[in-house]
């Protein structure tokens, strides 16, 4: 069963470019707040939080209008948006038994490594 719907297909990959958008101007915010940090630019720029605040949103628009408009981008985003639609996830059940298995194989892995270093430990404290 497919989580995903055709038909909404416009509204996730707006959203999908709109938080790419804001992941790249909160990049570019903190890029220039640590480049005030080191060169010490809110010393010598007025405003500089305001600057730098506007410089992200500014490139956060920039990248969702370019990407908005693009045409091999937009073809991108919806041939991969039409393969998600095609995936069959996994039954809620086979997920937890799954994660299960893995959690148990995992403490078992564990607790060899721990009970060999333990050994290793002792095995070394007596000789030295």
């Amino acid at each position: 069963m497919s989580l995903l719907k055709s038909e909404d297909s416009k509204k996730w990959i707006n959203s999908f470019v709109a938080i790419c958008a804001v992941l790249s101007g909160y990049l570019v915010i903190q890029f220039t707040q640590q480049m005030g940090e080191w060169f010490d630019l809110e010393a010598k720029v007025p405003y500089f939080l305001g600057v730098a605040q506007g410089i992200g949103i500014v490139v956060g628009l920039l990248v969702f209008i370019i990407v908005r408009t693009h045409k091999e981008a937009r073809g991108y985003l919806e041939e991969v948006y039409a393969e998600l639609v095609k995936v069959i996830w996994p039954e809620s059940d086979s997920v937890v038994k799954s994660t299960i298995g893995i959690l148990v194989g995992l403490a078992i892995i564990s607790t060899i490594f721990i009970s060999v270093d333990f050994l290793f430990r002792k095995a070394l404290e007596l000789v030295y």
